[in-house]
């Protein structure tokens, strides 16, 4: 068994995962950015690292930092947990050659599955079937329009490189083809980055959650669905998937296996598949890592699945699977603001109170005056709820999510609340991965954009109280100015709930960048910058691209407000920025 575990990440997950380091009588080492000094997670770990930085390549993706600092503590094992250094082959390797235990699958099985072209020719080798589409990339402008003529749109662009919504780009006309070459004009080799597939429209997103051991033991714990998604980011997870057509678990079963087996793969994955509206299955992807929604497969069945990992690669054998049981949900917490397109959002949290009772289960990273920093990831929570049957699981859902309180950043819990609620979900779930966006954000009422906590001389400010009238208790909200005026304080101050207004409220100011009279454009919402098309001295015509950036892995592009000039360029590639940078100047033609 391995002694002590250095984990390699940040958040919810690294303190759930040492946990069960915890649990197991071992050693947890923790490592941490400047940001996350006070952090929850590492205050949990018996040692803790300074990464020295604040940046992501600084930190959690400098892998020699890391690699250096276990050898240093004497860890035999790095757990990476999902996102960061989970799915890079080469750090995997590295650990390895380090003559440290790698909590995951070998490097060369995540080449296989990591890139998605590859994953494509896998899956077929496997006897598997993807989604139709090509298994090499894309050489020219050309074989984009040949593929269109041949399936019909819509079709859609990927990124081999891309996961979790990143580098995803449908193209539904002529025109959209051609706005991609602009695009990409100029880019080099960036074109090869993509393949091609058919698009599904009304698809579900169901997975497999599966383990190997050095044994040749494999096993399926449980399906998942994953389909309430926005810009391919899910929401809310549950198991088992429900409402499975016949045959469907069966096939998802055999696929997951023959997958693994063709891979040699040796600890947790998830298979992820589309279930298309005609009940036709097509592979999606394998996601070599522990998933973020792992946590419902654990309530269904009472199986450690960190817990699994660590055996795995100790050289032990998987555990047996229980029988599933009951039905549990997953909803992701995270800082975005449901009146300004979901984007994410940063503050400081000043109230902070978790549901509780029988089946609610939090997992998470912050407390109350932690900062949430948009340099990660906007995700700061997951309530899990589990219980007997999918439609009680429902109803605990709705119920802990109004005992939840969160002030001082945006959070999609009313949204949450309102999907949980709707007859497509709860009843027949008609569901599928665009149904979000298509169905249930066009006809929602969704708040204003947050603009923060309320100051006591704003006029929207409120106080509340609790006040017994006629033998009832009443909680009541009165604006700040009328205890003013009869100078007595009542109550804390608490943020004014938003009004509710039909309509995506701020969506069009969340995607477009800001010019200012002199000609700069300012970042319209924290991102990373992904590619600057243009040069300094380069003439550009209204609506050329100048630049992507990439929010919650959803690309947004920066066009030309006007014909013009660049004439100075702010950022570099690979950059982050909050809201409000300068990132180009444009000398408009007179």
């Amino acid at each position: 068994m391995l002694s002590t575990i250095l984990v390699a990440n940040r958040g919810e997950i690294a303190a759930r995962i040492i946990r069960t380091i915890h649990d197991m009588g071992l050693t947890a080492v923790a490592v941490y950015a400047d940001q996350d000094l006070n952090s929850p997670a590492v205050a949990l770990a018996d040692q803790a690292y300074a990464l020295g930085g604040s940046t992501l390549a600084d930190t959690y993706l400098n892998g020699d930092r890391i690699l250096e600092i276990a050898t240093k503590v004497g860890a035999d094992a790095i757990h990476p947990g999902y996102g960061f250094l989970s799915e890079v082959p080469a750090f995997a390797d590295a650990v390895a050659e380090a003559g440290i235990a790698w909590i995951g699958p070998a490097g060369a099985t995540i080449t296989q599955l990591g890139d998605k072209i590859g994953a494509r020719r896998t899956a077929v080798a496997a006897g598997v079937s993807p989604v139709p589409g090509t298994n090499d990339p894309v050489e020219s402008m050309e074989e984009i329009r040949a593929f269109a003529a041949d399936y019909g749109f819509p079709i859609v662009a990927k990124r081999s490189d891309g996961g979790g919504g990143r580098g995803i780009v449908i193209l539904r006309t002529d025109a959209d083809i051609d706005e991609f070459e602009a695009r990409h004009a100029g880019t080099g080799g960036d074109l090869g980055a993509y393949f091609l597939e058919k698009f599904i429209e009304s698809a579900r997103h169901i997975e497999t959650q599966c383990m190997a051991d050095t044994h040749g033991g494999f096993a399926v714990v449980t399906t998942r669905d994953c389909s309430v998604q926005r810009r391919n980011q899910k929401l809310i997870e549950e198991a088992p998937a429900p409402f499975l057509p016949e045959g469907v678990e069966e096939t998802v079963t055999a696929w997951s296996e023959a997958l693994f087996r063709q891979t040699d793969y040796v600890g947790l994955g998830t298979c992820e598949f589309l279930l298309d509206s005609d009940g036709s299955v097509y592979f999606l992807e394998v996601n070599p890592r522990l998933q973020v929604e792992h946590t419902v497969s654990e309530e269904v069945t009472g199986l450690d699945l960190v817990a699994e990992q660590i055996r795995i690669a100790s050289g032990e054998a998987i555990s047996e699977v229980p029988t599933v049981r009951g039905h549990s949900i997953e909803l992701r917490i995270t800082s975005e603001d449901p009146g300004a397109d979901l984007i994410p959002t940063a503050g400081t949290i000043t109230e902070l109170e978790w549901p509780s009772g029988h089946g609610v289960r939090v997992e998470t990273g912050v407390r109350v005056g932690d900062v949430v920093s948009p340099d990660f990831d906007s995700m700061i929570a997951k309530l899990i709820i589990t219980a007997g049957d999918r439609e009680t699981a429902i109803r605990r859902s709705l119920r802990a999510l109004k005992e939840l309180t969160i002030a001082g950043i945006a959070t999609p819990k009313d949204l949450l609340a309102d999907i949980l609620r709707h007859p497509a979900f709860a009843e027949d779930f008609s569901v599928g991965t665009r149904w979000m966006e298509t169905q249930y954000l066009p006809n929602a009422d969704l708040p204003q954009p947050f603009t923060g906590a309320p100051t006591a001389d704003d006029a929207s400010d409120r106080r509340c109280f609790v006040a017994e009238i006629d033998g009832r208790r009443r909680q009541i909200s009165l604006p700040a100015e009328f205890f003013a005026f009869a100078g007595a304080t009542v109550g804390a101050a608490r943020p004014q709930q938003p009004r509710r207004t039909s309509g995506r409220n701020g969506s069009a100011a969340a995607g477009t960048a800001a010019v200012a009279a002199d000609g700069v454009m300012s970042a319209p919402i924290q991102a990373i910058v992904v590619r600057i098309s243009v040069e300094v001295g380069q003439e550009v015509k209204k609506g050329d691209v100048l630049l992507v950036l990439e929010s919650m892995k959803m690309e947004k592009y920066v066009h030309a407000p006007c014909d013009g000039t660049v004439a100075e360029i702010y950022v570099t590639p690979a950059q982050n920025v909050p809201a409000h940078t300068p990132l180009i100047r444009l000398e408009e033609d007179r």
